[in-house]
């Protein structure tokens, strides 16, 4: 008994010196991230945006117009004083929807991101921990989820959704979210199933198990922590695959319904109109191009400061 408490002892000594050396390698990996001034440009821009956006929701003297009121006297008017972006066919003005559009790509795009992260996790674990059995139906639900055309998976679900009374996915909105995330964990899942296979035969975990800690303490405590890279990787590039995927969906007319207004509807909307007023175009398309590509410079420079290699 002595010798196993001594055992104990030194395994629960090396668990502290690895969570200590985890905590030095997240540091480091701050410091390389606060070093890529592309990412931290794009970090800076995207909480700028955030803030414009939430106060521009939620506060008239920002958003200045109902995104809603028509006011056909200023009918595809240019940028001004009084309409920053101008206004559209109907004489709506298109700083505020502008505003609306970008908050409902931010909150799809992190909505979606929560979503795939959940489904991800709990798929990938199990069919990692779960037996070969587990592994293989798993797996095969997966390829098949990633064989479907992602575009018209989203569009059955959505069909799918509405028109029902959900007590959560009731709104368009998460409607949308859940439709995204769907059909997106596959990514996820198969990365947690990797880190997992390859964590399940490392000393560490190897001796946790033959510590007598339990199989929640091993996954939560020692293995889980080890994937966190990866994953925060992934799920930031998948942010604006989220946002790109609402877009699309807005262009051809199965995104959100009007008076919504989305910033892949805008361009749809002012589409056929360009020959008479560009800007109707060119605010919203210029807002997506903005957000996907903070996001993705955000992205590498995550990736860059999370590589074991660049340590």
């Amino acid at each position: 008994m002595a010798e196993r408490a001594r055992t104990v002892e030194r395994i629960e000594e090396l668990g502290e010196v690895a969570a200590r050396r985890e905590r030095g390698l997240w540091s480091d990996a701050f410091r390389r991230l606060t070093r890529n001034r592309f990412a931290m440009v794009a970090l800076v821009i995207l909480a700028t945006v955030a803030v414009v956006v939430l106060l521009g929701n939620n506060f008239d003297a920002v958003r200045r117009y109902d995104p809603r009121v028509q006011d056909y006297s200023v009918v595809q008017a240019g940028p001004s004083a009084s309409h920053f972006f101008g206004t559209d066919q109907l004489g709506r003005d298109n700083w505020s929807r502008v505003l609306q559009g970008t908050l409902i790509s931010l909150q799809v795009g992190l909505g979606v991101q929560v979503l795939v992260l959940a489904i991800g996790l709990l798929v990938g674990g199990i069919a990692a921990l779960g037996g070969r059995l587990l592994d293989n139906v798993l797996m095969r639900l997966t390829d098949l989820t990633y064989a479907f055309p992602d575009l018209l998976f989203i569009i059955l679900v959505r069909a799918a959704l509405s028109g029902r009374d959900w007590p959560v996915i009731g709104e368009p909105v998460p409607q949308m979210i859940f439709a995204i995330a769907f059909v997106s964990w596959v990514t996820i899942a198969r990365l947690v199933r990797g880190q997992m296979l390859s964590l399940k035969e490392r000393d560490f975990v190897l001796a946790a198990q033959a510590s007598g800690a339990s199989p929640l303490r091993v996954v939560f405590q020692h293995m889980l922590p080890n994937t966190l890279g990866p994953i925060t990787v992934a799920i930031t590039f998948g942010i604006p695959i989220a946002i790109f995927a609402e877009a699309v969906l807005g262009f051809i007319g199965f995104g959100l319904p009007p008076p919504t207004a989305s910033l892949g509807r805008l361009v749809s909307d002012g589409y056929s109109f360009v020959q008479v007023n560009i800007w109707v175009v060119v605010f919203p398309a210029a807002a997506i191009g903005l957000l996907m590509l903070c996001f993705t410079f955000l992205g590498d420079g995550l990736r860059d400061a999370l590589d074991p290699r660049q340590r």
